[in-house]
């Protein structure tokens, strides 16, 4: 049954991806990139993470936030050695593919959709809240409990039936909107992820401007109240915050001179991430104590209520996250559908999913099944269940690319010269040995649910991916004269 499961994908075949129509164009320049990585990181950690981390860590969360950009950087080096050599649509699927096998392939494929789907999930359940603070903030009213929040409530075990709403619209409709914006092509959908990025980025430095005319040291004591292992767990949880960097490589296909622009543009998009990410932490536990930041899912607002004791401030601030954090899970989809685009061509999934629209040059099914994927898991699940799953699947992910790296380099010395990860090997082993610490930090939930989600995966391949790959195989041997229409 698993005799082709370590088939390794060729080399040369990545040079020239055959698809059924179009091509994706390469259209994404090095500042669209970049803006892209920040876009679809920046709205995911910083707006919600701090409600579920700082009671894990206390004022010591800002180290979190460190530790975890350290072990994404390490990654992102690895990341752009290996995607400059294999600058193609798929991303650790695709780098798995031709280094580990087929079948190893299939598993990564199913941590980034995991990743993705449920990344895109919680930020639009985040959204929810911001859009709700906004209306409350301007009106008075807020939306009916009924349609903004989940049936299920937080307990001791993660989740339980019984919560006091039926379904969450808002983030429902956030999913939809999102989908028809990247319908209508890259360029476009990577031009508004710009502008909702810079909008981004200036409520946030404009938050930490105010709030650190009030800020209180008294707050950071004790730093680390439940000491290093409180500062591990919560930097496992924020690791989701570092989903974004993989946007950068996952569009490889799409990008203008791969092999300069993506390991810039990975670098640029985390420096100016973390920056931005320590810099809102420190203001805004130096604003209020850390046990105030608990089931707070809209907190910095409130922090800046505080701060400033303006409602305009706090008005301004839901404004601008309610129209930029959406870019979040704009990208979230973008990644997802270009996983199922890389699948499909290679026969994992049906050939549906690899055509490209030929007038937006956009895999259209595969953002349309990625909508249909992400939108039940918005409309009926509480981001804490959410948040530990995105850190799981990004870390395997990323755990992935380091071991991809190093054998890539042993599998292929003679490749063309190009970005070179320093420190090699040492970058990638502390890559590895990152990742499996914040691994050990998640839940034993997290656990349970990713091996189930794992499992599934194997049985996908066995009775269908297998299958798929061999006919896409026979076919790409074939003679192009031989292959029937």
């Amino acid at each position: 049954m698993f005799a082709h499961f370590f088939h390794k994908k060729p080399f040369l075949n990545l040079q020239t991806p055959v698809t059924d129509n179009a091509p994706l164009p390469r259209s994404l320049t090095l500042w669209q990139l970049t803006l892209m990585g920040v876009g679809s990181t920046l709205g995911t950690g910083i707006f919600f993470a701090m409600a579920e981390t700082v009671p894990l860590a206390g004022p010591g969360v800002v180290l979190s936030f460190l530790l975890a950009a350290l072990t994404a950087g390490m990654t992102a080096l690895c990341y752009a050695e290996v995607s400059t050599a294999i600058p193609v649509s798929g991303s650790s699927y695709t780098f798995t593919y031709v280094t580990m096998g087929e079948g190893i392939a299939v598993l990564i494929g199913a941590c980034l959709v995991l990743e993705w789907g449920i990344a895109g999930a919680a930020v639009a359940v985040g959204w929810s809240s911001y859009l709700n603070e906004l209306i409350g903030l301007v009106s008075g009213h807020d939306i009916p409990v009924l349609w903004r929040e989940s049936p299920f409530k937080r307990n001791v075990t993660g989740l339980a039936w019984g919560g006091e709403g039926a379904v969450n619209l808002p983030a429902l409709l956030l999913v939809w909107l999102c989908a028809l914006l990247l319908l209508r092509g890259s360029r476009e959908s990577a031009k508004l992820n710009a502008a909702l990025t810079l909008t981004k980025l200036v409520v946030l430095l404009l938050f930490v401007a105010m709030s650190l005319r009030v800020f209180n040291r008294v707050h950071f004591e004790p730093f680390m109240p439940h000491g290093f292992e409180g500062v591990g767990s919560a930097a496992a949880i924020i690791f989701f915050s570092f989903v974004g960097l993989d946007a950068v490589v996952n569009a490889s296909e799409e990008v203008v001179n791969p092999q300069r622009n993506i390991p810039i543009a990975m670098m640029l998009a985390l420096l100016i991430v973390t920056t931005v990410y320590v810099l809102v932490a420190f203001s805004s536990l130096g604003v209020q104590p850390p046990e105030t930041f608990v089931g707070r899912g809209a907190a910095l607002t409130t922090i800046l209520h505080q701060a400033t004791g303006s409602r305009l401030s706090s008005v301004l601030l839901a404004m601008g996250a309610v129209v930029s954090i959406f870019s979040v899970t704009l990208v979230s989809l973008f990644g997802q559908a270009r996983i199922y685009f890389a699948m499909a061509r290679d026969g994992m999934l049906p050939a549906a999913l690899k055509r490209v629209d030929p007038h937006t040059f956009c895999p259209s099914r595969g953002t349309l099944l990625s909508a249909a994927v992400v939108s039940p898991l918005a409309a009926f699940l509480p981001s804490h269940v959410l948040w530990g799953l995105v850190s799981m699947g990004t870390l395997v992910v990323f755990l992935a690319v380091a071991i991809a790296l190093m054998l890539l380099r042993h599998q292929q010395p003679d490749r063309a010269p190009g970005f070179r990860v320093p420190a090699y090997p040492f970058t990638p082993l502390a890559s590895i040995a990152a990742c499996l610490y914040l691994i050990t930090n998640l839940s034993t939930t997290v656990y349970a649910i990713f091996a189930l989600w794992i499992a599934l995966a194997l049985i996908f391949y066995a009775a269908y991916a297998r299958h798929g790959a061999a006919r896409e195989r026979l076919v790409q041997s074939q003679p192009q004269g031989n292959i029937a229409t």
